[in-house]
């Protein structure tokens, strides 16, 4: 998966990237079909916000989500726990259940 990150009135140092990257992966660990993702991560006077869209394999519309924390660290954690309960769900509608149900014996 190809992860940019881009900052605005904030200078992205290695950390944060080391950071967004690590926690990326839990997304990567419970859907491979990901493509891309992009990061922007903000600072507007007191308030870090972090923003994220995800290209997910297929004909779907990528999935986005927005977090807002007084700690830009905390912000991504929130960021990325809301990424994954989308890409969970987006998982589940595209899994076919029936596949795994047994066959009936008559």
């Amino acid at each position: 998966m190809q992860i940019e990150i881009s900052g605005q009135n904030i200078e992205v140092t290695q950390a944060l990237r080391a950071y967004v990257t690590e926690k990326t992966d839990r997304l990567v660990r419970h859907f491979d079909n990901l493509i891309s993702a992009h990061f922007v991560l903000r600072l507007e006077k007191l308030e870090h916000f972090a923003e994220g869209t995800v290209s997910v394999g297929g004909r779907t519309n990528p999935l986005h989500a927005d977090a807002v924390a007084e700690d830009m660290y905390a912000a991504i954690d929130a960021l990325i726990d809301k990424l994954d309960r989308q890409v969970r769900r987006h998982k589940d509608k595209v899994t076919d259940h029936r596949a795994s149900r047994p066959e009936k014996a008559d």
